[in-house]
């Protein structure tokens, strides 16, 4: 029987290695990290459980919900959404209400706003190639100078006249400022509009509740999950991959051979360690590319409620501070004591840059000034912190980023037995769910014998991932697994 060596034990190798193992198959699962779920994972800290970031589980693909509901059942439960923008001192729904963005921003910048949005349509920008001008268009100038330029500029830290319009059409498709007032009026329109629903499912004890599980269900199906077992080559020959080098945390090393091979590792970790060693050009293109990271300020504070927000965007450039989550709200599960509320203070920063140098002690006292400066409680009420640090947490969309990976894709496309997903490993964007969709496509492909499914093109159409819940993206020409 073939050998499947999965890459990664993020929600799409996992995922992967699940659907194999269902159906029998000889599945082996390497994580270079401790801890299964990738950035979806929780960590526990004295019996208090943080998300790195905000997990929603929410989607239209009907088999990654049948998956989901399949892992965890009674523990995989609905919860109901509330999220706010801070922009200059003031709370803002999300989605709007028409009453509190008239009295939060006031008559004057009411009136501007429907000016900037009549302009607009009559004097549009021509090219939508930047995600300035994409938001524009749908809001108009004053709109997006409010909230969006700040707090995208936070997370991606370049201006948004050079973030791709890429970006923007998967993440907020659907949005315009005339379906942000009718989703006012009308809540029945908010189902059809995925950045506006009004609930999602969610673990009891977060996001990483659903992978440890899934680990452990592969396992009771005779298969083996690795952890602190980092894939260091990934040998070829011809355009077949043969095997891979792994380093274990013990320092052992060891050489695993198999048939077919599925990879959620950073794409461009992966290039640079396929062997025999990439052309200059796709080295090049892989050093053009790059990630975000995130630092997670994790805070228990000495209250019982703070805000009723599951979270809360901080769109004010007077802070670095760029997120906050209540995991309470959450899930109240996620604190053991409910006299208390736990917080995750999110902060986006480049690998190596002064906020990623930062002590964690310094981190605190950035993020507990912060956090008490923009009223959401006060640091002598911190009773403890811990700080998680995420390298890579987003693949950056610059206005080159698409030459650089058209060059690394047709290089990495033309090892047969070798499919990439997930975030990481597909350089994309992803939802959690779109994750997930690569994950079980890459497995149906090896299933099936050939290649059905391209995992390459998930959350790449607009209309499939938005508006429609199509249960697979089908490659009419399959191409044979070798």
């Amino acid at each position: 029987m073939k050998k499947t060596i999965i890459v990664g034990a993020g929600p799409a190798g996992l995922s992967a290695g699940y659907q194999l193992s269902k159906n029998r198959n000889i599945v082996e699962i390497f994580e270079g990290d401790s801890q299964v779920g990738g950035i979806s994972k929780t960590v526990e800290y004295k019996g208090y459980y943080f998300d790195l970031g905000g997990h929603r589980f929410f989607t239209k693909m009907e088999d990654v919900n049948s998956l989901w509901n399949e892992i965890l059942g009674q523990d995989f439960r609905k919860t109901p959404r509330l999220s706010r923008i801070y922009y200059r001192n003031k709370y803002f729904n999300y989605p709007i209400t028409p009453a509190n963005a008239l009295f939060g921003v006031g008559m004057l910048q009411t009136l501007l706003i429907i000016s900037s949005y009549i302009w607009i349509k009559i004097f549009p920008y021509k090219n939508e190639d930047t995600f300035e001008e994409w938001v524009s268009n749908r809001f108009g100038k004053k709109l997006y100078s409010i909230f969006f330029k700040t707090y995208t500029e936070k997370v991606w830290g370049i201006p948004c006249s050079t973030i791709l319009a890429e970006w923007s059409a998967q993440r907020i498709k659907g949005l315009s400022l005339v379906s942000t007032i009718k989703n006012a009026f009308f809540k029945k329109n908010r189902s059809k509009i995925k950045t506006l629903i009004d609930q999602f499912d969610y673990p009891t004890y977060g996001p990483g509740m659903m992978y440890t599980a899934m680990k452990e269900k592969i396992e009771e199906l005779g298969n083996k999950v690795h952890v602190n077992s980092r894939v260091t080559a990934v040998n070829v020959e011809g355009d077949v991959v043969k095997s891979i080098e792994v380093s274990r945390q013990s320092g052992e090393k060891s050489v695993v051979h198999g048939d077919d091979f599925i990879s959620s590792m950073p794409l461009t970790e992966l290039v640079k360690i396929i062997n025999p060693c990439s052309s200059k050009e796709v080295l090049d293109a892989v050093n053009k590319l790059s990630y975000r990271s995130i630092i997670t300020v994790d805070i228990i504070v000495n209250q019982k409620q703070l805000f009723p927000d599951n979270w809360i965007y901080i769109h004010s450039p007077e802070v670095k501070l760029g997120r906050i989550q209540n995991f309470k709200n959450w899930s109240r599960h996620m604190v053991p004591d409910q006299e208390k509320t736990s917080l995750g203070l999110e902060y986006f920063c480049t690998e190596n840059d002064e906020l990623w140098n930062m002590s964690d002690q310094e981190l605190f006292k950035l993020a507990s000034s912060e956090i008490e400066r923009i009223r959401i409680c006060k640091s002598s009420d911190i009773i403890d912190y811990c700080i998680v640090k995420v390298p890579k947490a987003y693949p950056v969309y610059d206005l080159n980023y698409k030459q650089h990976m058209d060059i690394i894709e047709k290089h990495v496309r033309k090892i047969k037995n070798l499919q990439l997903v997930g975030r990481y490993g597909l350089f994309k964007y992803n939802n959690m769910d779109h994750s997930i969709a690569t994950g079980l496509y890459a497995a149906k492909n090896i299933e099936a014998g050939a290649y059905i499914y391209d995992t390459w093109s998930v959350n790449t159409d607009e209309e499939y991932h938005e508006e429609h819940a199509e249960p697979l993206t089908e490659n009419k020409e399959a191409v044979p697994v070798p």
